[in-house]
């Protein structure tokens, strides 16, 4: 999808042009750095991003964004590295295709993240479309971010309890030298400092019993290799929730965290999220902004912080891959209830406290304007939950493990589907446990894909119905066993077996239709969001 918009936007311009050489502010700095009595830290007076700023037809075409809060100067307090969180030490460069940013460690061992505020996003353009005036648009529209946005969204999460970072944006003078061998990089430039969720280093007691912190990769490397690796749902539904609240439509794969959990017979992940630099997002206040974004353009997913929130649906594209594998058991009911208990938590006066953590002089550019913005999508929660239940319901996965499982199908008289999957416990060991269970309603969901990925499965489809979703069967690696003797009125298969030759042995019933293909791609499963 990415690639596609970008040749959208190549064709569009014919790309003639090349880019600005020097087209960031040259410094940050602007005014004295002093020591202010009493203060702990010395400070500066310094903008954030002045190249934002730009005149009337400018703004017309390509937006008003932020970028009168990119170029407004505040006094944020001077990094000083050796005193700081007890002093710290570099460690590795890291960062994406547009963040500048460098891992830093106290004594303990844990970790801290710097992170550019500004962004540079040429690298996510193909090499020979780098120096055209495409990267000169791209990096332009850095200003639909709001720089300071991180402080309000921490502020936010501690009011509904979901776990979250502790922001500080800091000015890192032209004489720093502490940074190791890349400091010119981040020299006279304002970062976000936060602490780092991974590993046993970054546990604190307010991570409660957990006992590791894990990426995304390695989780899912777990989650469908062993038994008893499971998400928390519910607290991730939650946060995905809270997402929608303030607009932070890139929720990828490599935006989470996960708090690693031992209870009784399995262990829990709950998602930590990370990177909340696409919240608050203003976007389509600007001539062509406006035309890429509308619902049949490659930005559709690229949504802006309106009071009203519509076409939900754009705020999951982003976070399909981990949605599916994270959301399936979260029924309609438990929706509902984790958007009135945000609603409670939300209260004014935990909006209006997130929302002073804004430098003074940007609040008194967008304070307002984002609280009541917030108080008016909070109202919007219950409409907000049902509609993204609805988008996650219609096509839904179910995955086992590289270990034996037992899938189970019921076909309800109503056309409903129950769905509950059983881990196959190791004789004189484990025994067998219960890791799934929902009823899918007719109405909500299309069809159900139930994967067994390695190992000898069964697959077992029973009961009758007047009408039902459609069942899609994928057995893996080894000698899976499907048994179907369901029954449903109407036209058509309901339950549809896709596997290898050898790979199958199939009781058929009415309802079933059997594909079987050479290649091992007929059942193939993305583990890794690829």
């Amino acid at each position: 999808m990415r690639k596609l918009s970008t040749y959208f936007f190549s064709l569009l311009f014919l790309c003639f042009g090349c880019a600005r050489k020097e087209f960031f502010q040259k410094s940050a700095l602007v005014g004295p750095i002093e020591q202010e009595r009493h203060a702990r830290w010395d400070s500066a007076t310094v903008v954030a991003g002045k190249h934002y700023d730009k005149g009337l037809f400018h703004r017309f075409v390509w937006g008003t964004h932020y970028r009168k809060v990119w170029a407004q100067p505040v006094i944020l307090p001077v990094l000083d590295i050796s005193r700081i969180h007890g002093g710290l030490t570099p460690e590795k460069m890291g960062g994406g295709f547009q963040t500048t940013s460098l891992t830093l460690e106290n004594e303990t061992g844990k970790q801290y993240a710097l992170r550019s505020v500004d962004k540079d996003p040429q690298e996510v353009l193909p090499k020979g479309l780098r120096k055209t005036v495409l990267t000169n648009w791209l990096r332009d529209q850095t200003s639909a971010i709001h720089p300071y946005g991180a402080v309000v969204v921490s502020e936010l999460a501690g009011g509904a309890r979901i776990p979250h970072s502790h922001p500080k944006y800091v000015y890192i003078p032209k004489y720093e030298k502490g940074l190791g061998k890349n400091s010119s990089e981040f020299q006279d430039r304002v970062f976000l400092l936060e602490e780092k969720y991974e590993g046993k280093e970054a546990l604190t007691s307010y991570l409660g019993k957990a006992k590791d912190l894990i990426d995304s990769e390695e989780f899912f490397k777990k989650r469908f290799t062993q038994h008893s690796h499971l998400p928390d749902q519910l607290s991730f539904a939650k946060a995905r929730l809270f997402d929608v609240f303030i607009g932070d439509w890139d929720r990828h794969e490599g935006q989470w965290q996960w708090a690693v959990y031992d209870t009784s017979h399995v262990t829990t992940y709950t998602a930590v999220p990370k990177d909340r630099d696409q919240a608050f997002f203003k976007f389509d206040d600007g001539m062509m902004p406006w035309l890429f974004t509308r619902r049949w353009a490659p930005l559709k997913k690229m949504k802006t912080f309106h009071p009203k929130v519509s076409f939900t649906k754009g705020y999951l594209q982003n976070a399909q891959f981990i949605d599916a594998r994270c959301l399936n058991e979260v029924t309609l009911d438990q929706w509902q209830q984790l958007a009135q208990q945000l609603q409670i938590q939300l209260t004014d006066s935990v909006l209006t406290a997130a929302v002073s953590a804004l430098p003074t002089p940007v609040y008194a550019i967008t304070g307002e304007e984002i609280l009541r913005k917030l108080k008016t999508r909070r109202e919007q929660l219950a409409h907000i939950a049902k509609d993204m239940y609805r988008h996650l319901s219609k096509h839904v996965v179910v995955a086992g493990t590289d270990q034996k499982e037992k899938f189970v199908v019921e076909r309800l008289p109503t056309g409903d589907t129950r769905v509950y999957l059983i881990q196959i416990g190791d004789k004189g060991k484990k025994g067998d446990l219960l890791v799934f269970d929902r009823i899918f309603k007719k109405e909500d969901t299309k069809s159900i894909a139930l994967y067994g990925l390695a190992e000898e499965d069964e697959f077992v489809i029973t009961g009758q119905g007047d009408s039902g979703i459609k069942v899609l069967i994928y057995g893996g690696m080894g000698e899976d066993k499907v048994s179907d003797n369901s029954q449903v009125k109407g036209w058509g298969h309901k339950t549809l077996v896709l596997d290898t030759k050898q790979g199958v042995e199939v009781e058929k019933g009415k309802e079933t239709k059997v594909k079987k293909k050479k290649s091992v791609a007929v059942h193939a499963f993305d583990r890794e969001g690829l």
